[in-house]
C-alpha cells in the first residue's frame, strides 16, 4: 500500500534526523505506528509497537510507556470500540500529566473526549474536551483535530447543526495543517454519518424529503482511502453507504452489503447498534419480496433491543419495525411498535435538548 502522507514522511524524516535520546525516537516511533494502523496497516503496526515495548522493557522511559499505554488503547478501539480503550488511555493521560508532556495529554484528552462521546457520556465528555482545550497549543493540530471532530458530531447530535458544521471545518483545518490523510478520511466519514443518520431520523416522519449529495459523500470516503492510502474500519464506510442506499430506497444494493459486512462488523464491535441494522436489512427484504426472511430478522432486531442501545437506535428500531409489520399485514404488532417508537422519539427530543444546553454552558469554541 502506498501512503501519500506528509505527516507520515515528516515522522519518518523527524526520525532519521533526530540526535535525541533513544527514548525520544522511540516515542517518535509510536506516532508511525499509530499512523500506520490509522491507514488500514494493523499487522505491521502491531509488529512495530511490539518491537517498541520490548525496548521499553530492556530501556525504561517514562514519555515512552505513556505513549505506549496511548497506542494500546487506540488499538483497542480500532479493533472492536473495547471499553479496555478508556482504562489504557486514561493511564497514559495521567502519566503524561505527571512528567509533564503535554502534546500526549492533550491527545489522551481529546480521545477520552471521544470515547465518551461514544458511551453517550456527556458529563465526562465535556470534562476531557475542557481539559484537552486548556492544555493543546493552537498549533497541536492532532489534539486540535479530534477535540473539534469530537465537539462536531456532539452539537450536530443536540440539533445544532450550524455550530457542528462550524467544528468540522475547524477540525479541516487542523488535519490540513497536519497533513495528516488519516485524519481527512475519518472528518469525511464523520460527516457523511452525520448526514446519514439525520435523513434517517427524517425518513420516519412526514418531513422527510431526503439528503442532497448523501451516497456521494459516503462514496467520498472510498475514493478518498483509495487516494491516500487506506484506512483503519474501511468496514464501517460499507455499513454506512447500506444504510444510506436504505433511506434512499435501493434496497437490493443495500441488501447485498448488509449481507456481507454486518455479521463481520457487529463481531467486531458494532453490536450496540445491532436493533436498527437488523431492522434496514429486515425492511429491505420486505421491499425486495421476501416476506420470510423479514419477519425472522424484524424478530433478531426485537432481540437486540433487549440489550443495551442508545435513545436514537431505539426509536429507529421502533419506527422501523413498525413499518415492517404494517407491510407483512401484522397491524397490531406493526401498532404497538410506532406507539414505542412515539414514547422514544419523545425521550430523544429531550435528550437533544439536554445535551445542547450543556454544551451552551460549557461555552467551548472552534480554534
Amino acid at each position: 500500500m502506498n501512503i501519500k502522507s506528509r505527516l507520515l514522511k515528516r515522522l519518518d524524516a523527524e526520525i532519521a534526523a533526530s540526535t535525541a535520546l533513544s527514548g525520544q525516537i522511540a516515542c517518535l516511533k509510536v506516532q508511525r505506528a499509530l499512523l500506520l494502523a490509522r491507514h488500514g496497516l494493523t499487522a505491521q503496526a502491531q509488529t512495530e509497537l511490539a518491537a517498541l515495548h520490548q525496548l521499553a522493557w530492556l530501556h525504561p522511559h517514562p514519555t515512552l510507556g505513556a505513549w505506549l499505554h496511548f497506542a494500546d488503547g487506540l488499538m483497542s478501539y480500532f479493533a472492536d470500540f473495547s471499553g479496555s480503550a478508556h482504562e489504557k488511555i486514561e493511564r497514559a493521560q495521567a502519566i503524561a500529566k505527571s512528567i509533564d508532556a503535554r502534546q500526549l495529554a492533550a491527545l489522551s484528552s481529546a480521545w477520552l473526549a471521544q470515547l465518551a462521546y461514544v458511551r453517550h457520556d456527556l458529563p465526562a465528555m465535556l470534562l476531557h474536551a475542557r481539559d484537552c482545550d486548556a492544555v493543546a497549543e493552537v498549533s497541536d493540530h492532532g489534539a486540535r483535530f479530534r477535540l473539534c471532530t469530537v465537539l462536531a458530531v456532539a452539537h450536530h447530535f443536540a440539533a445544532n447543526d450550524g455550530l457542528g458544521k462550524a467544528w468540522f471545518t475547524k477540525a479541516r483545518e487542523h488535519a490540513l495543517a497536519d497533513g495528516d490523510d488519516a485524519s481527512l478520511s475519518a472528518l469525511i466519514y464523520n460527516m457523511a454519518e452525520v448526514r446519514t443518520t439525520a435523513a434517517r431520523h427524517q425518513s420516519f416522519s412526514t418531513r422527510h424529503e431526503g439528503e442532497a449529495g448523501m451516497l456521494l459523500g459516503v462514496d467520498s470516503i472510498k475514493h478518498y482511502d483509495a487516494a491516500v492510502g487506506g484506512s483503519v474500519r474501511s468496514d464501517l464506510t460499507s455499513i454506512l453507504r447500506a444504510q444510506s442506499l436504505t433511506v434512499e430506497g435501493d434496497y437490493a444494493q443495500a441488501k447485498a452489503l448488509f449481507a456481507t459486512y454486518l455479521p463481520v462488523a457487529i463481531s467486531a464491535g458494532l453490536a450496540q447498534w445491532g436493533c436498527r441494522l437488523w431492522a434496514d436489512l429486515a425492511w429491505c427484504s420486505v421491499n425486495t419480496g421476501e416476506a420470510e426472511q423479514a419477519l425472522k430478522q424484524a424478530q433478531a432486531a426485537e432481540m437486540e433491543l433487549m440489550s443495551p442501545c442508545d435513545v436514537d437506535d431505539r426509536a429507529c428500531t421502533h419506527s422501523r419495525l413498525a413499518q415492517i409489520y404494517a407491510a407483512l399485514g401484522d397491524a397490531k404488532t406493526a401498532t404497538a411498535h410506532a406507539e414505542t417508537a412515539a414514547l422514544e422519539w419523545q425521550k430523544f427530543a429531550a435528550q437533544q435538548a439536554a445535551w445542547g444546553q450543556a454544551l451552551a454552558a460549557a461555552d467551548l469554541q472552534p480554534r
